[in-house]
């Protein structure tokens, strides 16, 4: 196989990755809380190609030796944390964040469970054997809140409704409005390194088992009247950052990269054929 093949299909395999981002991005246009993905591309190898002493003539303003490359690949696929548009619901179980921060929550029904976070605040209120309902995400996971520095579910007691301050904090109350209860505070964490985050099942994020959490995410507190601060809206939603028009042009380019490195492809394949009929 010569260099022409080698760097065509090296290159026709990272746009096929280019391309299943893109339909991925695509796709989520309408999923609250999605956050668009972007793919990083880096050289495999570049070096220099030597010539013979006789190729260096009068005039020649070029170095003696070519590059040479062999391709491209997908060195690592990022997240895009940007805000996205804000949707009002008026739920009280609809929940969007403002800002740098993921809402924290736990794979299973239990404090010990593995931690996940996403963005995407569709929550709903589980009947519990108490009478009481759990806040849990619109897949069933549990949302995690702080009360007086402890990690806890938030459990809203029955005929109660839920009130979410845009610092967070959460208060339940009662139909005749005559008795509030504290239940905490919303947990919720900062995103430091989002190269690191992987994406799970449902909207959510995790973290890899080989990685320090706290490298990745950091615990923070919202604080909606700061400048550029934190702050959470009941009763709304956070759309897709997802911009339709960008993915699309994107979409036709990579599409032109990859017809380009099929054609280039198809036109080594054949040179070696004629070589090879040459020869014979």
């Amino acid at each position: 196989m010569n260099n022409s093949m080698i760097s065509a299909a090296a290159s026709m395999g990272a746009m096929q990755k280019k391309l299943d981002i893109l339909a991925d991005n695509i796709a989520n246009v309408n999923t609250d809380g999605y956050k668009r993905k972007n793919a990083i591309f880096e050289d495999i190898l570049t070096n220099i190609q030597p010539q013979e002493d006789s190729f260096e003539l009068d005039g020649r303003r070029t170095p003696l030796g070519f590059t040479q490359g062999w391709g491209a690949r997908l060195a690592a696929q990022t997240l895009d944390l940007s805000q996205g548009p804000l949707k009002a619901t008026g739920l009280e179980t609809d929940v969007a964040i403002e800002g740098n921060a993921l809402f924290e929550v736990r794979s299973g029904m239990t404090l010990d469970s593995s931690r996940a976070f996403t963005r995407q605040g569709a929550f709903q209120l589980t009947p519990q054997e108490d009478g009481s309902r759990l806040l849990v995400t619109n897949s069933g996971y549990p949302v995690v809140a702080l009360n007086d520095g402890e990690e806890s579910f938030v459990n809203v007691p029955e005929g109660y409704s839920l009130r979410i301050a845009d610092d967070g904090t959460i208060t339940a109350v009662s139909a005749d409005n005559m008795d509030q209860q504290q239940l905490g505070s919303l947990k919720l964490v900062e995103v430091l390194k989002p190269e690191l985050l992987q994406a799970v099942s449902d909207n959510m994020y995790g973290v890899p088992i080989d990685v320090n959490v706290d490298d990745v995410v950091r615990e923070v507190a919202a604080s909606p009247d700061e400048t550029n601060g934190i702050a959470i809206r009941q009763g709304s939603l956070e759309q897709s950052n997802v911009n339709l028009s960008e993915e699309m042009a994107d979409l036709i380019t990579v599409q032109r990269a990859y017809q380009l490195n099929a054609r280039a492809l198809s036109s080594a394949d054949q040179m070696m054929q004629m070589a090879t009929d040459l020869r014979g």
